[in-house]
């Protein structure tokens, strides 16, 4: 196709002078950098999700919920937004408080809407594309379900799913969050829908890992513990770690640790599996950030880790599925001098994680 004359002329002349625009930016940018060496290279990006070098393999399938700025955005958001509970004054943030690592400090059992007491404790939320089973008991076996437990039941956030998606729907913010997370489907619908929603909280849950404590430090040959602390590891070591096991501090598996049913008659896994074998049977918590989680155990019954001690020194209560590793030598519990005892809770408290802690990514949005 032949241009006419003129708009050839002109077109010509504009190749002119953008090549002179560029030949002058050019010599700028030589006057700026004189040594004509490559400018600094911008920092990378911090990865998303990342596993620290002395963790396992996540049991998480990142590959069927990749994570992406705008879905973890959508997730932390819904996470503090009370709108996901019937009058929309509960949002998970407030059962699971960050600076307490994730756990409803100070209450013993977690106080849901209408100031209505549930029967557990709020477990902490940490490390959680490690973990396969979720709650006290285990009902729970995938992340993307575990918020519909607390979403749905009465005396936490009592609302359904459906009408928290209706009122994402009629949002002014969530319709644009959505999008951008997800985009359009092949379809071209923008619907909110339950799996988009569960799979943003996922995206945010799963970036909660703690492993930067003085413990972690002292892995990574960074820093030093001191003597109680050092003397403390061989403690746990000796007497925790069989249940307390590994980097995540927690075997994952469910014992009888002879706290006994409590005021609230709670069977533990019993009510899952509805096995006898299973009785006063609940998962092994992790010890990550055990100073600041408090008050302890299924219930919540004990405030202190020294009430905890005191429970397995004098407390541990007798069945027939209590843990055989309560149940040694002709006597009940784990025996604990006054050194080891002082030792031990040294080690405990270097298992805080003040980055984790304190982490502004994961702290309730501000806009």
């Amino acid at each position: 196709m032949k241009m006419a004359p003129t708009l050839a002329r002109q077109t010509h002349q504009g190749f002119r002078n953008l090549g002179s625009l560029a030949l002058a930016l050019g010599l700028l940018g030589a006057c700026a950098n004189p040594g004509g060496s490559e400018p600094d290279p911008q920092p990378a990006a911090e990865p998303l999700f990342q596993v620290p070098a002395h963790f396992p393999a996540p049991v998480y399938d990142l590959s069927k919920n990749p994570l992406t700025k705008e879905g973890i955005l959508l997730g932390r958001t819904l996470f503090y937004d009370g709108l996901l509970s019937r009058d929309g004054t509960i949002a998970c943030g407030e059962c699971h408080r960050q600076d307490f690592a994730f756990t409803h400090h100070t209450h013993d059992v977690s106080h849901g809407i209408g100031d209505r007491m549930g029967t557990r404790n709020a477990p902490a939320l940490q490390n959680l594309a490690w973990g396969s089973t979720f709650f006290h008991d285990g009902g729970v076996t995938d992340l993307d379900l575990l918020p519909l437990a607390p979403i749905e039941n009465p005396v936490e956030m009592d609302e359904k799913i459906g009408n928290v998606l209706e009122k994402l729907r009629k949002s002014p913010k969530y319709p644009a969050l959505f999008k951008a997370a997800y985009g359009r489907a092949a379809n071209g619908s923008e619907e909110i829908t339950t799996p988009k929603f569960l799979k943003a909280l996922s995206q945010f849950m799963v970036t909660l890992v703690s492993a930067n404590s003085r413990y972690d430090r002292y892995r990574r040959g960074e820093v030093q513990l001191d003597a109680d602390e050092v003397a403390g590891l061989t403690v746990f070591k000796a007497k925790c770690a069989t249940c307390h096991a590994g980097e995540l501090f927690t075997d994952g598996s469910f014992r009888n640790n002879g706290i006994g049913p409590g005021v609230f008659g709670d069977l533990g896994r019993e009510r899952v599996t509805e096995q006898y074998a299973d009785r006063y049977k609940f998962q092994v918590p992790s010890l990550r950030n055990v100073s600041v989680s408090r008050p302890y155990m299924h219930d919540g019954r004990l405030p202190t880790l020294d009430a905890v001690l005191d429970h397995y020194a004098r407390g541990v209560q007798d069945s027939p599925t209590l843990d055989p590793l309560l149940k040694q030598g002709g006597r009940l519990g784990i025996p604990l001098t006054n050194a080891e005892r002082k030792q031990l809770l040294a080690f405990l408290n270097t298992l805080n994680d003040s980055k984790f802690l304190t982490n502004p990514a994961f702290a309730e949005p501000t806009n």
